[in-house]
């Protein structure tokens, strides 16, 4: 297993346990056999394991499993506070103390503002004692490390991680979310401060395995390095040092030891130019499948009336390549959720956009034809009730 630091200069691997996939039975997360797979993990050197208080049951059932294994003090946890239920200070120690009896502990070596989306957050955090919070929290132990989980735009990323001195911070980010969300200018930004960086979604909910057009699997299979879909998906991020640990669901030790065995030598910098030729005509092929041939350049950015172009089309095309229900559900949270909203209602067709637009595209009309399918009506509805218990003050 591969190891990189902390800020601390503390070894955290390259590959972290994410909790969020635990097989389920008749009664739940399936105990006997997450214990397997967390123990054939920790066995292989895995010492990173990431939860979160929404996530049903995974709390409860890691603590028990580090518990019964003796080895709390061996490995990290990671959870997060539900920052959007926080209404409150008597909340935040609410919400913390009961993550401290499901994991069976004193104390949380990374811990994380949950699925910030909007500068916005970190404000409404800030207004009910959040800094103090954190440094009590800090001097007494119960929590060692501290930082924030991130779905949203690269401005607001950097916007939040300029607010505080965090000690880590969690983005998703793979090859086909290389300059979405948070991107790989929010990656350098953080690396540039210092702050250790953990991936989540590193293959998309397994979407850059399972769901890849045949075309792109047969010329992985084709490849002479014998990579698989994962492996390259994997590889590719562990190839930069600004990467700090990648999440992955586990819930089968085939694919426990198939990723811990891919972490063992996947060093910074060993991706060759023939491997990177391989991500690139996966991703023309992924290309391919789009509706509109945006390429995220953001040149039509910014718009007068703060329509996300590049947001919408890219959740339009992933509407083809992943489906309508996974496209239009990262709309909502990345762009939805927003302070201010980014909507393609809101555009007054002034122009200005399509004179930048190196592809040529007519923006102003395929950003009503993408809204109807990215944003129908049940989904308008939900965004606003949403946004109105989210953002409220």
């Amino acid at each position: 297993m591969e190891y990189r630091k902390n800020r601390k200069g503390e070894p955290i691997s390259i590959l972290g346990y994410g909790c969020m996939r635990f097989s389920t039975n008749v009664r739940g997360i399936d105990i006997d056999k997450a214990e397997k797979e967390i123990m054939k993990a920790y066995e292989m050197g895995v010492n990173y394991f990431d939860t979160a208080y929404v996530y049903s049951g995974s709390e409860a059932a890691l603590g028990e499993i580090l518990e019964r294994n003796g080895i709390r003090e061996k490995v990290n946890i990671a959870t997060k506070l539900p920052q959007y239920l926080v209404g409150s200070r008597a909340a935040l120690d609410k919400y913390f103390e009961e993550e401290l009896k499901r994991l069976r502990t004193t104390y949380v070596d990374y811990y994380l503002m949950h699925h910030m989306t909007a500068m916005n957050q970190w404000d409404k955090l800030e207004k009910v004692g959040i800094r103090d919070w954190i440094e009590e929290k800090k001097k007494s132990g119960q929590i060692r490390n501290i930082g924030f989980s991130y779905h949203g735009n690269t401005e607001d990323f950097i916007g939040i991680l300029d607010s505080y001195d965090w000690d880590f911070c969690q983005i998703q980010y793979n090859y086909v979310d290389e300059h979405t969300q948070a991107g790989k200018r929010g990656l350098d930004h953080a690396a540039e401060k210092g702050i250790p960086v953990v991936i989540m979604e590193p293959l998309r909910g397994g979407k850059l395995v399972n769901l890849l057009p045949q075309k792109a699997k047969d010329l992985i299979a084709e490849a002479p390095t014998g990579y698989t879909p994962a492996e390259y998906g994997l590889r590719w991020l562990w190839n930069q040092p600004e990467v700090t640990c990648v999440l992955s669901g586990m819930n089968s030790i085939e694919m426990v030891e198939e990723n811990c065995r891919i972490a063992s030598n996947a060093e910074a910098g060993s991706f060759t130019e023939e491997d990177f030729a391989v991500i690139e005509k996966v991703k023309e092929i992924i290309r391919e499948t789009e509706l509109v041939g945006c390429t995220g350049c953001r040149y039509c950015m910014p718009c007068p009336k703060g329509v996300d172009i590049p947001a919408l089309f890219r959740s339009y095309n992933l509407t083809a390549l992943e489906g309508k229900f996974e496209a239009r559900f990262g709309y909502a949270q990345t762009v939805g959720l927003k302070k201010d909203p980014a909507f393609a209602t809101q555009c007054i067709e002034c122009g200005k956009c399509e004179q930048h637009c190196p592809q040529n595209i007519p923006i102003r009309k395929m950003i009503k034809e993408a809204d109807k399918v990215v944003r129908p009506l049940p989904y308008k509805i939900g965004i606003n009730v949403v946004r109105k218990f989210m953002l409220r003050k």
